[in-house]
């Protein structure tokens, strides 16, 4: 039986990650809601989610003694990041005066402008907030089956600026394109929530689990 690994580092929407993989999970895959660090070693897919601030999330990781595993694990098996799950995955973000983050993709977060505005001149509200579209910039498995404009829900005031635009598989438009989907090789992170997102989230999450981490 396969095992998937959601990680339990104490940063916000562990359960309903948790509850929309069940939904989806086949009979023969168990997942499991771990701290535990043997657990997550020899789980064969992980999945990091989480909301909060990203320098409770690096202290939380310190703690387990998981922040320098990430990156050879996230290298070895499919692995999804989720919200601040995906943030983290870059080199830096201002969040919290500075934070230096995994480096597993080069890159840093940024907060959206405090005056960006929409196409018809008018401000919009930080964070962004709701629905909104992320349009594919390249093919991977985790899209089999969405069209190429999908609905997700979205909950955040920054955003990822990968270096490499090789890393960018998914934007979405709120004032200006941020890379709303990431990937590199076995792994896959999105900034927005899947596990929220109805049909085309529960989609996605399908999708991982029958993936074999395989991608360029």
């Amino acid at each position: 039986m396969q095992t998937v690994a959601v990680i339990d580092y104490g940063m916000g929407n562990l359960h309903s990650v948790e509850r929309a993989l069940r939904h989806e999970a086949p009979a023969d895959m168990r997942v499991l809601l771990t701290s535990d660090l043997a657990q997550i070693r020899e789980a064969d897919r992980l999945v990091f989610p989480g909301q909060g601030a990203a320098a409770d999330a690096m202290n939380a990781l310190r703690s387990m003694g998981l922040d320098g595993e990430l990156a050879e694990l996230s290298a070895s098996r499919p692995f999804l990041g989720v919200c601040l799950g995906q943030q983290i995955l870059l080199d830096w973000t201002e969040e919290n005066g500075g934070v230096d983050l995994l480096g597993v993709v080069p890159g840093r977060v940024e907060r959206f402008p405090a005056h960006a505005i929409d196409a018809q001149g008018r401000r919009l509200k930080i964070p962004h907030m709701g629905w909104n579209v992320v349009r594919r910039t390249s093919e991977h498995p985790l899209w089999h089956g969405l069209p190429e404009e999908s609905w997700f829900y979205f909950v955040h005031s920054y955003r990822v600026l990968p270096t490499r635009a090789e890393h960018t598989v998914g934007e979405t438009d709120y004032g200006e394109s941020f890379s709303s989907a990431i990937a590199k090789g076995s792994m896959f992170a999105l900034q927005c929530h899947p596990e929220k997102s109805a049909a085309d989230g529960l989609r996605l999450l399908n999708n991982f689990l029958r993936w074999n981490g395989d991608w360029r």
